[in-house]
């Protein structure tokens, strides 16, 4: 058997043939979603890839959350099936409220793109298993609304129930509450990141490394993180 990982395209999406291409380097058959179209085609997990889904016109991810296929891939999640939201879909993570809080303008109101240190925090999730809790891995980053806000309860239950996935080293790009780059769900089979992972799965097209310029490959393990869990229940 094979994993079959979908990855929606909405209007506006720009990473998706890049996430894609992430999700057969990994190993798993990638597999095209349409957002009008509520069939998930029979894939076993789902990646929600980073753009401007909708142009943003109203909120970030605002839009995307009435798509036809969100209200499938709401209840495929809250069944157990790994969902992964990167940037646009971290956004619209948010907005079906599979994850809590909200994304806003970064801090200083620019768009922001480098390449970032993130601390893995949780290692334990349908995502992060190929990782170990502690690790410092370099991913791009790319956004202007990547400012994760919420209440204060609500950030000391992520904290306190191990839900904070990934946090910012060195420097916050974006002023993100307590220097959080991604969450988990309380299951750990939904993840939302802000860098994306998909941009540091091949060498020669990474982030710079140790082993040279461009050769970066931190990102894969999402990939193959997934795949092995899938696997683990096949």
């Amino acid at each position: 058997m094979t994993a079959r990982i979908g990855v929606v395209t909405f209007p506006g999406s720009l990473d998706d043939r890049d996430a894609l291409r992430a999700v057969r380097l990994a190993g798993a058959d990638p597999v095209s979603l349409f957002h009008a179209d509520a069939d998930l085609q029979g894939v076993d997990a789902v990646v929600l890839p980073g753009g401007f889904s909708y142009g943003d016109y109203l909120r970030a991810g605002a839009i995307a959350r009435f798509a036809p296929i969100m209200d499938t891939i709401v209840d495929s999640a809250n069944g157990g099936m790994p969902v992964l939201g990167i940037c646009n879909g971290f956004q619209v993570l948010t907005e079906v409220h599979l994850l809590p809080g909200s994304m806003i303008k970064n801090e200083h109101l620019h768009f922001v793109c480098r390449d970032q240190t993130l601390r893995v925090e949780n290692a334990e999730t349908a995502w992060t298993s190929e990782y170990r809790a502690g690790e410092e891995i370099v991913i791009p980053l790319k956004n202007q609304d990547g400012q994760y806000v919420a209440d204060e309860h609500t950030l000391d239950e992520l904290e306190g129930e191990g839900r904070v996935a990934f946090r910012y080293v060195g420097w916050n790009p974006n002023g993100s509450r307590r220097d959080i780059a991604g969450i988990t769900n309380a299951r750990g089979n939904v993840v939302g990141l802000m860098p994306h992972p998909e941009h540091a799965a091949e060498p020669g097209f990474g982030p710079d490394s140790v082993e040279g310029g461009r050769t970066g490959t931190d990102g894969i393990a999402f990939f193959t993180s997934a795949i092995k869990g899938l696997m683990a229940k096949a």
